[in-house]
């Protein structure tokens, strides 16, 4: 093996900050197009879906560029838009990232079919509670159409709305916002229709989670393959358990195209709250765990440091 000690800590440095994205709120409906429901060998196992194929990942050198794999999940949760709280189910988080360690900073590259999965969340009530009762025709006349629970069950998924940014290593092991994150949220029942959302693309919910503790901190070294080599092991996985993240500084906006035509937009808004300006939303993710895996001394890799990532994560598929 060849000597490594400044470039070891260079790269060991690099990925021990980058798992600092303990960031989990997540929904889309499928992984990249490279990695979708891809089983991966040991230390892999967490990284399904990078986006190890993606050009811009596959360009890095290991000098002037440094590419990472970051995953983060969290069991459970809560959400509260407007008036409206629900407990969130099981998420998860992936992207690549880019380090540009002259100018310290970062470029996401997300998976070809979005960052974010998730599963629905139930909202309390169902369309009852969100629009019911009313002396307003039109939603009265919904309101006595909902005769079961089918009708009357509204779940909600949160879903990408454009490409993570503004990542920071220094807030993912510390505090502050640790990525800009878009999304937007889906609301699905059959009175609503199939393009109830709150958000869209062009006007998102704009989410900036950060830690409200601190995580433990492991690291690891192992083969490309994934099997497990604590000495001499050519790539790093960087462990973070335990923190809870949160952000309250959000705002919601109005929802749209619920109801045929998006007639049913504006009484989703009135009983839940919409728009929500800043301050009185919150998210809140328990027990979050996040993964960041790349070479450990990427400067042994330049000019392919991409590449061998790229061969790395292949070797481990099962």
């Amino acid at each position: 093996m060849r000597p490594a000690s400044k470039t070891w800590i260079k790269g060991a440095g690099a990925v021990a900050a980058s798992a600092a994205l303990v960031m989990p709120l997540s929904a889309s409906p499928a992984g990249a197009a490279t990695a979708a429901a891809t089983q991966l060998n040991g230390s892999w196992a967490p990284f399904d879906r990078c986006p190890v194929d993606n050009p811009a990942m596959l360009a890095t050198d290991g000098d002037t560029d440094v590419p990472l794999c970051v995953t983060s999940t969290s069991p459970n949760g809560t959400i509260k838009l407007g008036n409206t709280e629900a407990v969130t189910g099981s998420t998860n988080l992936q992207f690549g990232v880019v380090q540009h360690p002259a100018e310290g900073t970062y470029t996401v590259v997300p998976p070809a079919a979005g960052s974010l999965i998730s599963g629905q969340t139930t909202i309390p009530g169902g369309l009852l509670g969100l629009m019911c009762p009313s002396d307003i025709p039109v939603v009265s006349a919904v309101c006595g159409q909902i005769t079961n629970a089918t009708l009357n069950k509204v779940t909600a998924t949160v879903e990408s709305a454009g490409t993570p940014s503004d990542f920071s290593l220094v807030a993912g092991i510390s505090s502050g916002p640790i990525v800009t994150l878009p999304v937007r949220i889906k609301l699905d029942n059959p009175l609503l229709g199939s393009n109830c959302y709150i958000g869209t693309s062009r006007n998102p919910v704009v989410l900036h989670p950060g830690n409200v503790d601190a995580p433990s901190m492991a690291a690891s070294r192992f083969n490309p393959d994934g099997t497990a080599n604590p000495d001499e092991g050519s790539m790093i996985q960087i462990a973070l358990s335990g923190a809870t993240q949160g952000d309250s500084q959000f705002a919601a906006p109005k929802a749209n195209g619920c109801g045929l035509g998006g007639i049913l937009s504006w009484a989703v808004d009135l009983k839940v709250g919409l728009p929500a300006g800043a301050g009185t939303n919150s998210l809140v993710l328990n027990d979050t765990k996040t993964y960041t895996a790349g070479l450990t001394a990427p400067g042994l890799s330049v000019p392919d440091a991409g590449k061998e990532l790229s061969e790395s994560w292949h070797s481990a598929v099962k």
